[in-house]
């Protein structure tokens, strides 16, 4: 499926019944999305002064790169405004915020011509979220902080959305990725070597849907999704952020997109907050969803 709405009038639960089935939203800024970005610009700019940040790439040596974006990523993360703004955002956009829980955004920071690739500057190859264990309800919201390119962007791959895909999904698990493989994101410079669930076989990624909005607009999506990074050839580097929302009514109800192919371990629910009052994820909805008897390692990621 690879149907894109634009400028879409249609109202939050209608808007996620079409995301389950594979649609994808480009949402208008906001006035919380352009409070973000400029906290977001603000963090990143003070962090790589004296130099451009989407061109430091070629003024820094890359562990020079990594020291600074390393600990701009959490710095970000735990910012109490982050939260706020993105209760705010929901809020403007339609979702319920009683019944919409949100979880802490991602600082992405995707560089030009493979100078990094790996650790904090991460590309992400072709995967759903729900091989991570993200719940199938689970809808990812993914904001440029800057202009960017198509040859900088996210790729979406539709032939996938509905046909099963060999992977690693059944040797990962939340607790364990929470507890080794983000902490040593800042580890890996040349390479990457976490165990992340990958495809085990090649994959056609033509034809692909790249999507270009504009800096602070929304592209919202299904986390059961297949998107990857695109190869970045555009000489900037691509800053954005994203987050995520689950619907409590989904998760009771089990409304989400269909499970094709993920057998991962663990739930990511309780890294989710009501966007009303930041409640916890209700104990027995996690229950629900999580398959681990006496989990060990870390539980919430980001807290």
């Amino acid at each position: 499926m690879s149907t894109i709405h634009v400028g879409s009038e249609l109202d939050d639960e209608a808007r996620r019944a079409r995301l389950h089935r594979g649609h994808l939203f480009v949402l208008a800024p906001t006035p919380g999305t352009e409070a973000l970005c400029t906290l977001a610009r603000a963090m990143i700019e003070e962090a790589f002064a004296p130099h451009d940040p989407t061109r430091a790439q070629f003024e820094m040596g890359v562990e020079e790169f990594v020291g600074v974006l390393g600990p701009l990523k959490p710095r970000f993360i735990h910012d109490p405004r982050t939260l706020e703004l993105i209760s705010q955002i929901v809020v403007e956009v339609g979702c319920d915020p009683e019944g919409t829980y949100i979880d802490v955004p991602r600082l992405r920071g995707v560089t030009s011509h493979g100078y990094l690739t790996s650790g904090v500057g991460y590309a992400h190859h072709p995967h759903r979220d729900t091989w991570y264990s993200a719940p199938l309800c689970q809808l990812n919201w993914w904001i440029p902080i800057y202009g960017f390119e198509p040859e900088s962007s996210m790729a979406f791959h539709p032939r996938y959305w509905a046909e099963a895909v060999p992977n690693g999904s059944e040797e990962f698990n939340y607790y364990e990725w929470n507890a080794i493989g983000r902490r040593e994101a800042a580890k890996h410079v040349r390479t990457d070597g976490r165990k992340q669930p990958r495809a085990r076989v090649d994959l056609e990624l033509e034809p692909m849907v790249r999507v270009v909005c504009e800096p602070a607009g929304i592209v919202l999506f299904s986390g059961a999704q297949m998107h990857s990074t695109v190869p970045n050839t555009s000489g900037l580097t691509r800053f954005s952020m994203d987050f995520r929302t689950v619907h409590l009514g989904d998760l009771r109800s089990g409304h989400g997109a269909a499970n094709v192919d993920s057998r991962c371990h663990g739930t990511s629910l309780r890294d989710f907050v009501q966007a009303a009052d930041r409640s916890a994820m209700p104990a027995d909805v996690v229950e629900r969803y999580d398959d681990v008897v006496d989990p060990e390692g870390v539980l919430v990621y980001g807290r």
